[in-house]
């Protein structure tokens, strides 16, 4: 930790962090860090009126844990995870004493360089049936055996969708055992365990999630989601083309981090990093 938050300014965010519906939202912030969300969609994941999210918003943004930022008319509200770093520091370097016990073994465990290759992948959306299919099949295909690629979805639908797989097929990628998979299946005790978890879609995002084993590093890629797409045959298929060629553009640019010289923390910017691109949004 570079910082530690005082004493007075830690109490503010510890108290500010106390109630329940405050915490709630600063958790699904969190969740979608370091982007920001509209009070609309806050609000709808979390069942909160907007009347009552203002004030828990408000009062984030006053003791500093949340900023808000103006892109054309919406406004984004996103975790300062510099003074949230802070508030850490003090908590496990100042209150805690450094002491190592009190920390999670996880943490010294995953502190240092990633282990070797095959990494584990893990894409998440609602459906399970556009995005997170692209993705892992791409990641599959781009990694050159360096990964180990899966998706899955917290509401998966049947069947993945058909232009999916004509996109797919066209780009010369093997459709065979692709399927739509219920997150359940990447959550029990007999799962592999995630070297790398990211979410494609908002809702998934939004959604709550025990912690995972082991500790993955974790990001949003979120995109818009073809299957809402409207217009003629030919427009739909152009929206699902446009998404595999942004998720393409940024399993690219995963697949060519230097992993071997990386730390975690390195490698969660360099993750942040990606999913902050706006190619085909």
């Amino acid at each position: 930790m570079k910082d530690i938050c005082p004493t007075p300014k830690a109490a503010a965010a510890f108290a500010c962090l106390g109630h329940p519906g405050r915490l709630a939202v600063f958790r699904l912030l969190m969740r979608f860090a370091p982007q920001g969300v509209r009070p609309t969609e806050i609000a709808a994941a979390l069942g909160v009126k907007p009347n009552t999210l203002s004030h828990h918003l408000a009062d984030l943004t006053g003791c500093g844990l949340v900023t808000v930022t103006r892109q054309g008319r919406s406004l984004f509200y996103a975790v300062d995870l510099h003074k949230t770093e802070a508030l850490i520091g003090y908590l496990a370097l100042d209150l805690g004493r450094a002491r190592p016990d009190l920390l999670p073994k996880a943490l010294h465990e995953k502190a240092h360089l990633m282990p070797d290759t095959p990494f584990k992948v893990l894409f998440i959306c609602s459906g399970n049936s556009a995005r997170s299919i692209f993705a892992e099949a791409l990641l599959r295909d781009l990694g050159k055996g360096r990964f180990t690629a899966h998706s899955a979805g917290t509401r998966p639908g049947t069947a993945i969708h058909p232009f999916v797989l004509e996109v797919l097929t066209r780009n010369g990628h093997d459709i065979t055992g692709l399927r739509a998979k219920h997150l359940s299946e990447f959550q029990g005790p007999a799962a592999p365990q995630m070297d790398f978890v990211f979410t494609v879609c908002d809702s998934a995002a939004a959604e709550e999630c025990p912690p995972w084993p082991g500790q993955p590093i974790t990001g949003h890629w979120g995109l818009p989601d073809p299957v809402k797409a409207t217009g003629t045959e030919a427009e739909k298929a152009l929206v699902f083309a446009q998404t595999y060629g942004a998720l393409r553009a940024r399993i690219t640019a995963f697949v060519a981090l230097p992993f071997d010289t990386l730390d975690r923390l390195a490698l969660q910017t360099r993750v942040d990093a990606i999913g902050a691109t706006s190619e085909g949004e």
